[in-house]
């Protein structure tokens, strides 16, 4: 057996879809692995050719041309050091999901991933058929196991490779975040290890992909179950990992960075969904409706650490009942954070519009219905704004809105992309004071004051909507952990409240079909995982 073995984790960004820049990518890695860390092994995230989730880009015609040439590739660059990356790879009729173990220019073992994930943001029976046989490679005297993501969460795949006797396991993964996900992973790989007796290298994909952010967290645990290296989340980079090989095979510990908090976490993930967003998509800015609430202050803070300031543009679009201190305040958060800021009333174009209903509504009392017209006005100058200047329009609801419908169609809703959407009212407020501990950004009365839309006189969320501790985790409830009304009546709500807030749930579900996706950070969000009828009879009170 080899003395010493190093392994580097190559925690990095790929776009999907674009398989020659995903490969010079790898061949950059893998050429600064083998000349800076004088690696032996490198290991690349799930689908690195592809990127992740590929989707229905796996059914398309030229996709495995199109990765040959990409495995040719990577095979001239693998001379120095052995690559284990991960790839689409079509044979005998099927499709599977790969772990491909290169040395010395040939693909010397080839692992099918065997548990493929169909729940939650996860739908991979949809393309690929599942392996049945251990991967396993003996590399410079040691006996090595390869797993793809989802097979280190199930028993067989480990139990297989632990029984061929196996003194490593690299796992390759593209594991997207959410609140509770990293010490989930942590818990998981400690145990495998634990109970195997054997080493992991756990590696995972970072970056953002449509309403997916994947954080990183790569690390390596040790056989007798504790964590002895790990990588910082949410940075890219190639970190190299000792193992002492002598007696079986141990990791050398490192000083281990320190694990973020849940406001850094999530503020990290928006941060990063809308950086890779914004930068794949090609934007060349952001635009957003600056109101002088929590909501949008939060988003542009968000949006000008993703992308800086200078492709940044609030726009203040007031109305006769928009507060002096809401003008004053977005002027504060746009001078504070250094962004193109202007200021557009949107009272000439309601009156013209008001002007042409006026017929139709005559006799009529005012409702609803003029108030989403102010919003309304303000969607069409964001979306002007968005089509001449190339702007994304970031929309500023969050996901305690978005759950009731507290939002107008084709008004505030109108965009491209919800930073929000995912993130729970409270924890807005939460993440607003953290990122006011990096730099004050925004005013301290914007936090304090009631939120409001400010579509009526005097008007405030809690007129229509119980108090946001108590609609957050009636939410929480029904949305994610999909309680009953009787079920959430019997943890101490009101029925009248519970049986209300279920009824806006369902019945703006329309609403949510034509919303922007946004950044995903908690286990159930607003999109791949809640896939609920528009159309439905269900009756949600047992």
């Amino acid at each position: 057996m080899s003395g010493q073995l190093r392994v580097v984790m190559a925690q990095l960004d790929f776009l999907v879809g674009d398989i020659p820049g995903n490969t010079l990518k790898a061949i950059e890695a893998i050429d600064q692995a083998s000349r800076l860390h004088q690696a032996d092994i490198i290991v690349f995230p799930e689908l690195t050719l592809t990127g992740y989730p590929p989707e229905d880009l796996l059914l398309r015609p030229s996709l495995q041309l199109r990765v040959e040439k990409a495995i040719n590739d990577i095979k001239h660059a693998a001379k120095e050091v052995a690559v284990v990356i991960g790839y689409p790879w079509r044979e005998e009729g099927g499709l599977y999901n790969v772990a491909g173990f290169v040395a010395e220019g040939e693909v010397v073992q080839l692992y099918r991933k065997q548990c493929l994930p169909n729940y939650q943001v996860f739908d991979e029976k949809r393309y690929f058929e599942a392996g049945t046989t251990p991967g396993v490679v003996d590399f410079k005297g040691i006996k090595i196991g390869l797993t793809v993501c989802e097979d280190i969460w199930q028993q067989g795949p480990v139990k297989q490779l632990a029984d061929q006797g196996v003194e490593l396991i690299l796992n390759l993964n593209a594991s997207p975040f959410h609140e509770n996900k990293l010490g989930q992973r942590k818990e998981l790989l400690c145990r495998q290890a634990r109970d195997h007796n054997t080493p992991i290298v756990y590696v995972n994909l970072i970056g953002g992909q449509d309403e997916l952010v994947f954080d990183g967290g790569s690390m390596v645990v040790d056989r007798t179950g504790k964590c002895v290296v790990n990588a910082p989340e949410y940075k890219s980079g190639l970190y190299p990992v000792d193992f002492e090989c002598e007696k079986g095979c141990q990791p050398i510990p490192q000083v281990l960075h320190p694990e973020l908090s849940l406001e850094e976490r999530v503020y990290s993930a928006l941060v990063l969904g809308v950086r890779d967003y914004v930068n794949k998509n090609g934007f060349k800015s952001i635009v957003l409706g600056l109101s002088g609430g929590i909501d949008s202050a939060v988003t542009l803070a968000v949006a000008v650490d993703a992308i800086g300031k200078d492709r940044a543009h609030a726009v203040m679009m007031p109305f006769k009942y928009t507060s002096n201190m809401s003008i004053e305040d977005a002027q504060e958060e746009a001078a504070l954070l250094g962004v193109k800021y202007d200021v557009y009333s949107i009272e000439p174009m309601y009156d013209a519009f008001m002007k042409t209903l006026s017929e139709p509504f005559s006799g009529l009392a005012p409702d609803t219905t003029e108030e989403n017209l102010q919003a309304r006005c303000r969607g069409v100058l964001l979306m002007s704004l968005s089509n001449k200047f190339g702007s994304l329009v970031l929309t500023t609801g969050n996901k305690s809105e978005m759950a009731v419908g507290y939002s107008t169609l084709y008004g505030d809703m109108a965009g491209g992309f919800d930073v929000l959407k995912d993130v729970p009212k409270t924890l807005v407020y939460k993440l607003a004071r953290y990122r006011n501990t990096i730099s004050p950004v925004i005013p301290e009365r914007v936090i304090e004051r009631p939120p409001s839309a400010e579509l009526a006189p005097d008007q405030v969320d809690q007129d229509s909507l119980p108090s946001y501790d108590e609609l957050d985790h009636i939410l929480y409830l029904y949305v994610e952990c999909d309680y009953s009304a009787d079920a959430i009546v019997a943890e101490g709500y009101e029925r009248e409240v519970v049986e209300r807030v279920i009824r806006l749930v369902d019945i703006n579900e329309y609403k949510r079909r034509q919303a922007p996706i946004g950044v995903r950070i908690t286990e159930r969000g607003f999109g791949k995982d809640r896939r609920y009828p528009i159309t439905s009879g269900w009756k949600a009170g047992e």
